[in-house]
Formats: C-alpha cells, sequence, structure tokens
C-alpha cells in the first residue's frame, strides 16, 4: 500500500509539473507578447511626446504671433483712426481755404470792378486825347500820368495854371471817392541840379509832388486825408536818359488813386469773418 500512494504520488508530483511547464511557456509567450506591445506603445508613445513637444512650440509661436498681429493689428487701428482724421482735417482746411479764396477773389473782383468804373470815370472827365495825359490801370490801381511840361516849367515846382485845370478835373473825381487815397508821385530826370531853392532832383521831386498835393487840398477842396506827396527823384525812369526825348519823357507826374489799404483789409477781414460765422 505504501507502495502505490508512492507510486501515486509521484504520478502526481510528475503530472503537477508538466502543467506547470505548460502554463508557463504559454505566459512566456503571452510575456514577450505584451513586452512587445509595451515596446512599441512606448515607441509610439515616445514619438507621440516629440509631435507634441514640436506642436507645443509652433503653438506658442503661433500664440505669439498672434499676439503681434492683434497688437499691430490695434496699432494700425490706432494709425488708420489717426490718419483719416488727419485727413478729414486736411479736407475741412482745403474747404476752408477754397472758400476763404473764393472770398478774397470775390473782394478783389469787387475791387477791380470799383476800379474799373474809376478808370472810366476818369477818362470821361480828364479826356483821353490829350498826349501828355495817360489814364491806366497797374497793379490793381488808377494812375494817371502827366507829363512834366504841362504841370511845371524847367526846373520848377510851380504848378502852372494848364495844370490846374487838368488837376480841377482829377479832384472832382477824387471828390466823389472819399474812401481812396490820392498818391502825388513826381519823377524827374537824372540830370543834376542845385540852386539857392533846390539840393537836387530828391528835393525838386519833392517839392513838386508837394506842390500839386497843396492845390488839390488849398484850391480843389480834396480832403487832406486822402492826399499823399511822394518825390522819386531819377531813380524809376520809363526809358534811359540818353536823349533830350527821352528825359522829358522820365519827367513825369504820376497821380495814383486807390482804396485806402486798411479799408481794403477791413473788408477781406469782413468776408473772413462772415465765412468763420457760416
Amino acid at each position: 500500500m505504501k507502495k502505490v500512494m508512492l507510486i501515486i504520488t509521484l504520478v502526481s508530483i510528475s503530472l503537477t509539473s508538466c502543467v506547470s511547464k505548460k502554463k508557463f511557456a504559454l505566459l512566456e509567450t503571452k510575456n514577450k507578447e505584451i513586452q512587445e506591445l509595451l515596446n512599441t506603445a512606448t515607441v509610439k508613445l515616445n514619438v507621440c511626446l516629440s509631435e507634441k513637444e514640436a506642436l507645443t512650440g509652433q503653438v506658442d509661436y503661433l500664440k505669439q504671433n498672434n499676439s503681434e498681429l492683434i497688437s499691430s493689428s490695434k496699432e494700425l487701428t490706432v494709425l488708420t483712426a489717426k490718419n483719416s482724421e488727419n485727413l478729414e482735417k486736411s479736407l475741412e482746411s482745403l474747404k476752408e481755404k477754397d472758400l476763404k479764396i473764393n472770398r478774397l477773389q470775390d473782394a478783389l473782383t469787387k475791387k477791380d470792378s470799383v476800379t474799373l468804373a474809376l478808370v472810366t470815370s476818369l477818362k470821361r472827365e480828364v479826356g483821353i486825347d490829350d498826349p501828355d495825359i495817360n489814364i491806366n490801370v497797374e497793379k490793381g490801381v488808377v494812375m494817371i500820368s502827366i507829363a512834366d511840361n504841362l504841370l511845371f516849367k524847367s526846373g520848377s515846382y510851380e504848378v502852372s495854371d494848364r495844370a490846374k485845370e487838368v488837376l480841377a478835373k482829377v479832384a472832382k473825381v477824387v471828390n466823389s471817392k472819399p474812401d481812396f487815397e490820392c498818391m502825388v508821385e513826381s519823377h524827374t530826370d537824372n540830370l543834376p541840379i542845385k540852386n539857392a531853392v533846390l539840393l537836387d532832383n530828391w528835393d525838386l521831386s519833392v517839392k513838386r509832388a508837394t506842390s500839386i498835393v497843396r492845390v488839390l487840398q488849398t484850391d480843389l477842396g480834396v480832403n487832406p486825408k486822402q492826399l499823399i506827396p511822394a518825390g522819386r527823384s531819377s531813380y524809376i525812369p520809363l526809358v534811359t536818359n540818353d536823349t533830350p526825348a527821352n528825359r522829358a519823357k522820365n519827367r513825369r507826374t504820376r497821380i495814383i488813386i486807390m482804396p485806402k489799404i486798411d479799408q481794403f483789409y477791413d473788408m477781406i477781414e469782413k468776408e473772413m469773418k462772415n465765412f468763420e460765422k457760416k
């Protein structure tokens, strides 16, 4: 019996040992598969981690770039707004300047109209048939040029009777324009002059201008506030002083009739103020 039990025990041990080896082999196979799967998963994980790191860098770059773009966009928006505002201001300024220019042109047109009417009046009063009298418009003012031989004797500053007839016609027009000024501008030739009364051509031209101013004021009733005497000596000749005929042309007196400068600017300023109110 003991031998049988021993045999049974040995068979049982033997059978148990055989089952463990099969399971072990199976487990080892499973282990290898799992290890391979683990290795594959580890490789994939490492790849994913690498890709994640790369993507994280890209995301950071994109975030930074996006932030910069947003900042640039805000700055661009501000700049665009400022540029738009500046453009609008520039356009408004141009409009204002255009309106001011138009106002100024209107004022100048009015002045030119008055000047033209004045020329017509003077030509009608004084006449244009006399070759020693010339009436024209220069630089927006009316100029009456009277030859020296009609006004004075040679080297004299005493106004002739014939000149007083012409000056009476000029005075009539000046008196009808109390808001105008009348400048008497005397010119000589370049021949030197000096005597007990006159020092030089400056002296002669000034005395001739003041002589005509006195006639206009005292004899013809022109308001002295409108009168301006001016001696120009020989320094603004019409032609060269190389012949007696040319020197005679240069000896002349110009009577310049013009709106008072301050009144003219007042007129412009008034137009500007009217524009600003609008």
